[in-house]
Formats: C-alpha cells, sequence, structure tokens
C-alpha cells in the first residue's frame, strides 16, 4: 500500500499537480488500498490542524503582510543602508541586512521577497547592478525568512515531531546569522570585483536619524523575539503580539494603513494561510497512513544498514532533502518527512533541534532551486525578469548557502550553544 501511495503522489507531481492535491489524492488511494473507513480521512484532516502552535501560522504571515503594508519595512531598509551602505556594495549589503531585520518577525520567505524586493531590487538596478543579480540577491537572502525565528517551517517541524517551538526558534538564530554574514561577504566581493556600487552611499541618512525615524520599526523583532526568549509570552502569542503591533504602528504612527490597505492585506494573509494549512492536512492523513504501514521502521531499518556513522548519514540526508526541495514545497517537505526522519536521525545521535534546523536549512534552499523555488517567481515577479536569467548569477549564492549548510551540519555547537545557554538559566 505505501509503494504504491508514493508512486501515486510521484505521477501526480509528474502531471504537475498541485503539491496538496497530489498528496491528498495519494492519501485517498491509501485508504481506498487499505480498506479502511472513509471516515479516518476526515478524522487525521482533522487532527493534523487540531494543534495549538499551528495558530501562530496565519498570525505570522499577517504580521509580515502588515509590515509592508503600514511602511515597517520600508524604515527598516533604510536602518539597515545607514550602518552598511557607505561601503562599496553597500546596497546589496543592505539587502541582506534587511532581510533578516524582517526575517525576525515576518516568519516567511515570500513575505520577505516581496516586501524588501519591491524596495530595493529597483534601488540595486538603478545603481548599476544587473537586474538578474539583483533579483537572484534578493530570493536568496528572502530565504532568512524561514531560517532566522519565527519561522513557520519550524514550526510545522515542532508540530509535526513533537519538538519544543521555542528551542528550535533559539537555535535557528546563530546559523541565520552566519548565512546572512556570508552572503554579505560574498556580494561585498562581487562588488569589489566587478566594480559595482561604488555610489551606494547616496541619499544614505546618517544613523541616528535612520534610527529616528526607524526605532518602532526595530523594536517589533526586539518586542518578539525577546518575549519569546525572556518566557514572557509563547511563539504562539508572539505571533499575535506582532499583529497587534504592526496594526498600532502601521495604522496610528506611520499611518501608512487605512481600511482599504488592510482589506487586501487581510486577503492576502488567508489566501496564504490556507495555501499552508490545506498543505499540512492532507499530509497529516498522508502520514498517518505510512506510520500505520510501518514505514518509519522500514525507513530506519535501511538506512542503518546503507549509512554506518553520523557523518556519512548526515551527508546522505543533506543530499536527498536537497534535491527533494528542489521538487517539493518546503512546508509540505517538512510535515511528510521530519516524522520519518527524526527518528533514524536520533538513532544515529542527531539531536532533535539539531535535525530540525539542517532540515529546514536544506529544504530552504528548494525556495532558491529551480524548478519551484518559490522565491525565485517571486523576485522575478518585483524584477521584471524571466527565471532563465537568474540561472548564472544565482549559482554562487546556492554554492555560498550549501557552504554554510555544511558548518552548521558537523557543528552541532552552532546550532545548540545558544539554546543550551537559554534553557541553562
Amino acid at each position: 500500500m505505501s509503494q504504491l501511495m508514493i508512486l501515486t503522489m510521484l505521477i501526480f507531481f509528474g502531471l504537475s499537480v498541485p503539491v496538496a492535491v497530489a498528496i491528498g489524492l495519494a492519501s485517498l488511494a491509501g485508504v481506498s488500498l487499505g480498506g479502511l473507513p472513509w471516515l479516518v480521512v476526515a478524522q487525521q484532516l482533522y487532527a493534523a490542524l487540531d494543534k495549538y502552535p499551528l495558530v501562530a501560522v496565519p498570525f505570522f504571515i499577517l504580521a509580515g503582510n502588515l509590515m509592508e503594508a503600514g511602511g515597517i519595512s520600508d524604515r527598516m531598509v533604510e536602518f539597515a543602508k545607514s550602518l552598511v551602505g557607505g561601503i562599496q556594495g553597500g546596497l546589496a549589503c543592505t539587502c541582506v541586512l534587511t532581510c533578516m531585520i524582517f526575517a525576525a518577525v515576518a516568519g516567511s520567505s515570500v513575505a520577505t521577497t516581496f516586501a524588501v524586493g519591491a524596495i530595493l531590487i529597483p534601488a540595486m538596478v538603478r545603481h548599476g547592478y544587473p537586474a538578474p543579480f539583483a533579483a537572484s540577491l534578493q530570493a536568496s537572502a528572502a530565504e532568512l525568512g524561514v531560517i532566522i525565528p519565527p519561522s513557520i517551517p519550524m514550526i510545522l517541524f515542532a508540530v509535526s515531531t513533537d519538538t519544543s517551538t521555542g528551542e528550535l526558534f533559539i537555535a535557528g538564530v546563530v546559523p541565520g546569522i552566519l548565512i546572512g554574514g556570508a552572503l554579505m561577504l560574498y556580494v561585498w566581493l562581487y562588488a569589489k570585483r566587478h566594480g559595482l556600487g561604488k555610489m551606494d552611499g547616496d541619499g544614505r541618512l546618517p544613523l541616528w536619524q535612520a534610527f529616528k525615524r526607524a526605532w518602532l520599526a526595530l523594536l517589533m523583532p526586539v518586542i518578539i523575539l525577546g518575549g519569546i526568549y525572556g518566557g514572557v509570552f509563547t511563539p504562539t502569542e508572539a505571533s499575535v503580539v506582532a499583529v497587534v503591533y504592526a496594526v498600532v504602528v502601521g495604522k496610528f504612527v506611520y499611518r501608512k494603513l487605512s481600511l482599504r490597505t488592510l482589506s487586501g492585506t487581510l486577503h492576502r494573509s488567508v489566501v496564504s494561510t490556507s495555501v499552508i494549512m490545506f498543505v499540512i492536512a492532507n499530509a497529516g492523513v498522508f502520514s498517518f497512513l505510512l506510520n500505520r504501514a510501518g514505514v518509519p521502521d522500514a525507513l530506519g531499518t535501511w538506512l542503518s544498514h546503507l549509512f554506518h556513522d553520523k557523518i556519512t548519514f548526515l551527508m546522505g540526508i543533506n543530499a536527498a532533502l536537497f534535491m527533494i526541495g528542489m521538487f517539493i514545497e518546503t512546508s509540505a517537505s517538512v510535515v511528510v518527512l521530519a516524522p520519518l526522519l527524526l527518528p533514524v536521525a536520533m538513532q544515529f545521535g542527531v539531536e532533535p533541534v539539531h535535525f530540525g534546523i539542517i532540515m529546514v536549512v536544506n529544504l530552504a534552499l528548494g525556495m532558491i532551486t529551480p524548478p519551484f523555488g518559490v522565491n525565485l517567481f517571486a523576485a522575478c515577479a518585483v524584477a521584471g525578469q524571466p527565471l532563465e536569467r537568474l540561472i548564472k548569477p544565482l549559482i554562487p549564492f546556492v554554492l555560498v548557502v550549501i557552504a554554510c549548510l555544511m558548518i552548521i551540519t558537523y557543528w552541532p555547537g552552532l546550532s545548540l550553544g545558544l539554546r543550551d545557554l537559554v534553557y541553562a538559566k
């Protein structure tokens, strides 16, 4: 039954059926062949969504869209430019730094791509950067939206594996900074080599002036992450705080939010949330059937024979997740694969939180790799560039992230050090 389910799902993928629908249809085939009552489908659809941490998903999506509509992202860009915009290639570094700040609230890479890219891609093009390079940079930097907490894929991993969401969030901070720093180093060297960005400092506000304009925007990630790590509120409660703060600042301080813009923001957020929840619900049925068929145990036995130590296991998992991420949407990959792979990883001595970070970073690469990289499509839409023009400038960015992924994989302390420090108090 399980083999036919997986084969059915892959056939539907090959026919370009949407991921959630393909998983759902494969699950229906499994229920039919397994002789189970159809009531199981309804029960598992409900069970997959009946999890308190999932409440954070729509609120973080809404918070990211409110930041864009309420002018908060504009102030973040101004502040980031005041910090790094004065160096050669500073505008490209500003793109990365702004994505890092925005990611500390939004939790979504697509929201980060649109919010930051709409401002900085045209600005980079005006300063002489090739449009394909600017779009590739934006897509790559926006990947930090799912690595730096809060992160929607981390919430899904936590829900799927009964891992602590708070611990995952804390563990994602240093890896996110590592990737962001590596991307800034690369774009600085690129600008130096190609003679770009010599006038990036034009129009840059002094640091203090930019800070005064942006301090309320910058306070938002401080409140959210500080509240989570300080134990003031849970990650789920933090998502609601983020929405309330974005509404208050955008409406009453920056005065950018109106009833009309708020309506459009709510509509986009509902659509994005519905897509994710539909994937989660169908993947819940699929995972239930695979577990019932004993697939996790069989997979664990097979992998334990295939790999003989932790180093080769992690290398094989990274290669497999990289390929999977190229073809399957991140949320679907997490909710389907995490319950299957985590028990095997633990057999090889991999700590659950560390494995969660490895999995999220690895699958995040799928957001910037063809053929189904959602960040690429978003960046192409903002930049007005065809996808094929982004491939060449994108390759170095992918290699930079892969190099960081190797460090994250084989240096567990990079992810777990801050987690252990916080939870030791």
